[in-house]
């Protein structure tokens, strides 16, 4: 199913349209989120079923003005793959990925100095509930306002033993590094130019997720076509063929993700991500058709 007849089924269409104030679609429960963050929309909004429907860009503060620079040099440039050279390289010199000890950093042969956004994605891609999936569950927090509801084990309280392993591990991971969360905000910029780039009319993705248990998913509510709304960890791997998500399950979760909730994918950098259909994609409400495989 393409994105224009799943979100017909999920009474959502393909365009950019704002929400009523009496849509009753279910909002981001409080417990899920913060009262504050660092984009143009608070995690109330972006993390509800009515952006999923009806969703808009998403803008990280300060991040377009602080490195125009690269936008200017990605617009000089027709072809993707150059673009992503271009985008490789200027990470690598403006993070002095290369010359660690220029960025300050008295010994970078130890501890976490060689981490960069490379080995963070990676490392995700491998073990979502690790070292780096705990930076990156924390870079979402920080950024969009999205609480981390599983690492691990269910996140459900800020002094339970889960959540404290969650931030030691987030901790970890970032200490000793060279603007870790900063790559991070680049990666997602860099991400939603090349869609405005590509597909500027784009706003959805059909995305599918294998699971054996339903069960371990928060279920919200059933919706009127069949649906079933759910709420997501705050970062969530996705694939874009249907084919690989059944490796990975029984069950196949299908939705329609808004294009602006995608932090990077595959086919954006290439050898980064573990498989060729991989999407890292930021969580919140979704409305999901199940299924079995």
């Amino acid at each position: 199913m393409d994105s224009v007849g799943l979100l017909d089924g999920l009474g959502c269409d393909n365009r950019t349209a704002p929400c009523r104030a009496d849509d009753k679609a279910p909002t981001l429960p409080r417990y899920a989120r913060l009262p504050i963050n660092r984009c143009n929309l608070p995690a109330v909004i972006l993390g509800s079923l009515c952006f999923q429907r009806h969703p808009a860009p998403l803008q990280l503060d300060g991040v377009e003005v602080l490195h125009r620079d690269l936008f200017r040099r990605l617009d000089a440039h027709a072809e993707p793959a150059r673009r992503a050279e271009v985008f490789r390289d200027y990470m690598t010199v403006r993070f002095r990925l290369e010359h660690l000890d220029e960025a300050g950093l008295d010994d970078p042969a130890r501890g976490r100095a060689k981490a960069n956004y490379m080995r963070l994605l990676r490392g995700w891609s491998f073990a979502a509930d690790g070292r780096e999936g705990a930076v990156l569950k924390g870079w979402v927090e920080s950024r969009f306002g999205l609480l981390p509801r599983y690492h691990g084990g269910p996140l459900r309280a800020g002094e339970d033993d889960a959540y404290q392993r969650y931030l030691e591990m987030r901790a970890q991971g970032l200490y000793g590094t060279n603007a870790l969360e900063a790559q991070l905000d680049l990666v997602y910029a860099y991400c939603q130019y090349e869609f405005a780039r590509q597909q500027p009319r784009r706003r959805h993705l059909t995305l599918y997720r294998g699971t054996n248990r339903l069960d371990a998913y928060e279920r919200l509510a059933d919706g009127p076509a069949g649906e079933t709304v759910l709420l997501l960890n705050n970062v969530n791997s996705f694939s874009g063929s249907r084919e690989r998500a059944g490796e990975f399950g029984d069950y196949i979760l299908t939705l329609a993700v808004p294009v602006a909730k995608v932090l990077c994918h595959a086919g954006l950098l290439p050898g980064i991500l573990q498989g060729e259909a991989e999407f890292v994609v930021l969580g919140g409400v979704y409305a999901a058709q199940v299924a079995t495989w």
